[in-house]
């Protein structure tokens, strides 16, 4: 009996015998070009594409390409599901790309990108050798940008966490076998050297010279081919691009000096420099590799985050235990998490409680009580109880990811300072070949046979790696130190806007204060009061709870242990930042504010928090207790101290915000605010001041988008926290110093990394035009330079 293939369907025929190991397991294929497109699945870890396909592949032509063929693969829409998602109306995706070795490149990349249509946003970000990349899926595909992308010489691939320590390991290991070889036969080129200036003062055998010589050049070719290559393709693919890239006059010095010294080997006239050619060739590779431990380091940090999701699960069907891959859970299912181990997707506790470390997401280290109802996050750790939960959403939609994409798209952002830098570093390259020339052309006049190595050192010694590194390598290390820290920069101009905020507005409820209300005092009216009702406090609380359970508003919690179950409520309308209406029990109440219910005059005589109303009479008031946070009084000083402006503008009572703000010394407070009050306060204020804003709520989330930069505690709903700038994962108000301060450091070390870039090339180009610079020198001038900049950038990792 034939099979079919476990690629595309087809029947196998009797005379063929080809298979691929998927899961574990030998599939049939029914040609070469079905068995290549599997192997490509296999290798790139996309075998769950097997799983949730809808129906078999298309027979695979043998004669594409194989990169062709890949890329053709990761446009269908079962494998898109695993990294791709959309956003705004786009397809976005981030990519791990092979062969980037200073924003150049990364400039390259989205210089020819752009050019496709259909390309909406493209940002590479050249420490963590990654890119972001939009499009729109009608006008162009995945495969067309992965194939332009190999076109200009690099390497693009879906972006996971084990493929990119794949990929930094893969080129770890090439640039020490670089360095290796290069190195060990570098000292052997030197010794030859010592023999030759040896035998120009000891009168040595002309054809013992000429051997020397010829087994330098045997000895030179694997460092000036072998070694030096990354620097030859990387300057091919730019110039073919019609683009100047730092490695051209770099490959430009290596080329002319070895052949110089060749041609002088050949027809045994002139010197030769082959020692100069080795070492200067292995100092650029030093200086490469170290810059390259430097970037990954920080890059590690971000990639290792995905490396927090457990491998596999355990699925309740049917309360029976069923261990499954984690990646294919999907929303609505049921799992076990038992103590100890990790919480494989984003779920809500449907049975039993623990403690669980969140401390991989906010930074918080202390565990943190979970209950039935609460959302439990993939990654984290479940404590010493058993917890049944019910599944959110698949991975790709978990906050882990959302993280990691957001941490990625907020580090490829380029202030203007950046934007400038990269423009005129490709300027700067053109002006270093002009200069060049035209020191090649004044020393052939005057000291012909200096004229190639002043040539050769004006080349290397100006090379503006470190004026492009300056930025994306402090951005990166400032968003991993604060994603450490449980802030998550959304927002791409956060660092560059925060040190430039001057006033700062809060909400109240769940900001300042702790959200956590609790009923302190009932008053009761009418038919529920005492004198008419013995269970009247208890009928209000239940009927309040009722109608409380359909809000997501911090005082809603507040009722949730007075829920009465038989109490039914129906036609609920939520008027948010108001209160609540609908009726219980076939009688219809309203919830919520003094100012959304009761009359000017009546306000004045009641000053709960919140009131209930049975059609228009009023019949419980609820006074509510809600403790200020602990750090809020510390953030406050320190914003004053910054001579930063405090304001708060909150939808609650007036009474409890004056008394807010003299505990606080709130420099000014606005009460009774609808959430369009609150956007109007916030244009006011922007007439004189940058603003920030920090809120929590439903409510919140139109003026947290009309602030210059806004920023949502981790506790609050999903709608504010999808609209701020920047989320305090740990609850912590006292981020915001820290945010201010990693900002302002950041801007510091921008600063600091452009005025060592511009500096140097400032000194030593008039140098190496005079003369004074020697071409080992110059090596060592530029890798240094290079290495400074992101070591400078790399204290921004440190406490």
């Amino acid at each position: 009996m034939s099979l079919g293939c476990f690629h595309c369907g087809e029947v196998v025929p009797n005379s063929i015998d080809l298979h691929t190991e998927i899961d574990n397991r030998n599939q049939p294929m029914c040609c070469v070009g079905c068995q290549a497109v599997a192997q490509t699945i296999v290798d790139n870890n996309l075998t769950d594409y097997y799983r949730f396909r809808s129906a078999p592949a298309q027979k695979s032509d043998v004669l594409i390409p194989e990169q062709l063929l890949r890329n053709e693969i990761l446009d269908d829409e079962n494998l898109q599901s695993e990294f791709a998602y959309y956003h705004d109306g786009f397809k976005e995706t981030i990519l791990t790309i092979e062969g980037i070795s200073c924003s150049a490149c990364a400039w390259l990349i989205e210089m020819q990108v752009n050019k496709l249509s259909g390309i909406n946003k493209v940002n590479v970000n050249a420490t963590t050798q990654r890119a972001t990349v939009q499009w729109q899926e009608e006008q162009v595909k995945l495969s067309e940008i992965l194939s332009l992308i190999e076109k200009i010489g690099y390497h693009a691939l879906p972006f996971k966490a084990s493929t990119a320590e794949e990929i930094n390991k893969k080129q770890a290991k090439s640039f020490i076998k670089r360095l290796g070889i290069s190195g060990i036969l570098m000292m052997q080129v030197m010794m030859i050297a010592f023999g030759l200036y040896f035998g120009a003062f000891s009168d040595m055998a002309e054809h013992n010279l000429v051997y020397l010589r010829w087994a330098s050049l045997l000895l030179t070719i694997p460092i000036v081919s072998y070694g030096a290559f990354p620097f030859y393709k990387s300057a091919f693919f730019a110039i073919k691009a019609k683009q100047l890239s730092m490695d051209v006059p770099v490959s430009i010095a290596i080329g002319l000096a070895f052949l110089a010294s060749a041609w002088a080997t050949a027809t045994q006239q002139g010197e030769v420099y082959f020692e100069s050619v080795s070492m200067f060739t292995f100092l650029l590779l030093i200086g490469k590799f170290l810059e390259f431990r430097a970037r990954s380091r920080a890059a590690d940090v971000s990639a290792n985050l995905l490396k927090l999701m457990p491998m596999t699960a355990t699925k309740l069907i049917d309360n029976q235990e069923s261990f499954i891959v984690a990646t294919n859970l999907n929303a609505g299912d049921i799992i076990l998490i038992k103590p100890g181990e990790t919480i494989p997707a984003d779920s809500e506790i449907i049975s039993g409680s623990s403690q669980v470390n969140e401390a991989m997401l906010s930074g918080e280290q202390h565990p943190l009580q979970k209950n039935i109802e609460d959302i439990i996050y993939a990654g984290t750790i479940n404590g010493d109880g058993n917890l049944t939960a019910k599944v959110k959403h698949n991975n790709q939609k978990s906050f882990l990811s959302q993280l990691i994409r957001l941490s990625e798209t907020s580090q490829t952002h380029k202030p203007k300072l950046a934007k400038l830098s990269d423009k005129i570093a490709q300027y700067f390259v053109a002006l270093i070949l002009f200069t060049a020339s035209c020191t090649a052309f004044y020393w052939s006049q005057h000291q012909p046979t200096e004229a190639f190595w002043i040539t050769l050192s004006v080349l290397v010694v100006t090379c503006p790696c470190a004026l492009s590194l300056a930025t994306p390598t402090a951005l990166t290390c400032a968003t991993t130190r604060l994603n450490r820290d449980g802030i998550m920069v959304k927002s791409g101009h956060v660092l560059e806007t925060m040190p430039a905020i001057d006033a700062m507005a809060f909400d109240k409820t769940g900001t300042l204060t702790t959200g956590e209300f609790t009923v302190t005092e009932v008053v009761t009216y009418g038919k529920f009061s005492l004198e008419n009702n013995a269970d009247g406090k208890a009928q209000v609380l239940a009927i309040a709870a009722a109608l409380e359970a359909h809000s997501a508003h911090p005082l809603a919690k507040a009722f949730s242990a007075y829920r009465d179950f038989n109490q039914k409520t129906t036609q609920v309308v939520v008027a948010p930042g108001a209160g609540i209406s609908g009726e219980v029990n076939h009688e219809h109440y309203r919830i919520g504010k003094n100012s959304w219910l009761l009359s000017d005059n009546s306000q004045q005589a009641h000053s709960a928090q919140c009131v209930l109303m049975e059609n228009e009479t009023l019949v419980a008031e609820f006074y509510l207790h809600d403790g200020i946070r602990e750090d809020a009084e510390d953030l406050i000083d320190f914003l004053h101290h910054e001579n930063i402006t405090t304001l708060m503008l909150s939808g609650d009572h007036l009474v409890g915000c004056n008394k807010l703000q003299a505990q606080l010394q709130l420099q000014s407070v606005q009460a009774n605010l609808s959430a369009q009050d609150k956007v109007t306060a916030i244009k006011q204020q922007q007439t004189t001041h940058t603003v920030a804003m920090i809120g929590d709520g439903v409510n919140d989330s139109p003026v947290l988008g009309a602030a210059h930069l806004s920023i949502a505690m981790g506790s609050g709903t999903d709608i504010a926290k999808n609209g701020a700038d920047v989320i305090l994962l740990n609850n912590k108000l006292k981020s915001v110093q820290t945010l201010r301060s990693v900002s302002e450091h950041t801007t510091q070390i921008i600063k600091q990394n452009y005025l060592w870039a511009f500096g140097y090339n400032a000194v030593v180009l008039p140098l190496a035009v005079m003369g004074y610079i020697a071409p080992y020198m110059a090596v060592i001038g530029m890798s240094a330079s290079s290495i400074l900049v992101v070591s400078n950038s790399l204290r921004l990792l440190k406490k």
